[in-house]
């Protein structure tokens, strides 16, 4: 009966060993992640997704992220090459291509980045004008782009994409906007109008053209200016008549 007991609980623990081996040895990794595994200090590479076995108190593992990560950048303060000091703060779009150095490379990939973009975006911001900031804005995220891709790639990172999102400006270049705007447009509408007046005058000297070449348009005028203003009733018109009007009719008096 001993000897039964004895061998039972020999065997429940061996069953926990095994457990408790197997757990440990085996992880499941999803898709969107792998698995970077070092054994004894050195690095064995990075496995998944699926079942991967690894030796229990012999490797480390460390999980890492494959998914598009999306990172802002805070408020930054920086002061544009024509000294106009904005407050402008962005968003990167990146991803782990390479989980192997993203661990071995550097210690904090996300934290990294960040930096590297704070600092990247006031450099960037800092030899441009307002002017192009507010105008080629697509420019400015092409550059900011690349040159944080340069400098991950080294971490196995791939940066897809650097987006401006707000941009602050102080209060009195928001005023002296406004007036440039506002000044803009007054010169838009004034030389709208000269070039209406300008189109008049051309009108005006091919009619006055036309009616040299044809008196009698002269006189029909005449007669149609006259029938516009009596048709206003509230008021008494007197209006001379040409004897240039009258002429027909004293030669037809003439010949009868």
């Amino acid at each position: 009966m001993m000897s039964l007991l004895s061998m039972l609980s020999s065997t429940l623990g061996i069953v926990f060993i095994v457990v408790l081996f197997l757990s440990s040895a085996v992880k499941i990794v999803p898709e969107y992640q792998r698995l970077v595994v070092f054994r004894l200090g050195r690095l064995i590479a990075a496995k998944g997704p699926g079942i991967v076995i690894v030796l229990p108190w012999i490797d480390r593992t460390l999980r890492v992220d494959l998914r598009m990560v999306t990172l802002d950048v805070p408020v930054q303060e920086v002061i544009t090459s024509d000294n106009v000091p904005i407050k402008v703060n962005a968003v990167i779009y990146f991803r782990v291509l390479d989980p192997s150095r993203s661990v071995v490379e550097v210690e904090d990939y996300i934290m990294a980045t960040s930096q590297l973009s704070q600092t990247t975006l006031r450099s960037v911001i800092g030899r441009s004008e307002l002017d192009e900031v507010l105008s080629a804005r697509d420019k400015i995220n092409m550059e900011l782009q690349q040159i944080i891709d340069d400098r991950t790639d080294q971490w196995g990172i791939k940066v897809s994409s650097v987006e401006l999102k707000e941009l602050e400006l102080p209060e009195g270049m928001k005023r002296a906007m406004a007036r440039q705007a506002e000044a803009e447009r007054e010169r838009r509408a004034k030389i709208i109008a000269a070039e209406g007046e300008q189109q008049a005058a051309e009108k005006l000297t091919q009619a006055s053209e036309t009616m040299e070449r044809s008196p009698m348009t002269l006189q029909l005028r005449y007669l149609q200016t006259l029938r516009e203003i009596a048709g206003d009733k509230n008021s008494t018109t007197i209006f001379p008549i040409p004897i240039d009007f009258l002429k027909p009719f004293f030669d037809r008096t003439r010949k009868d």
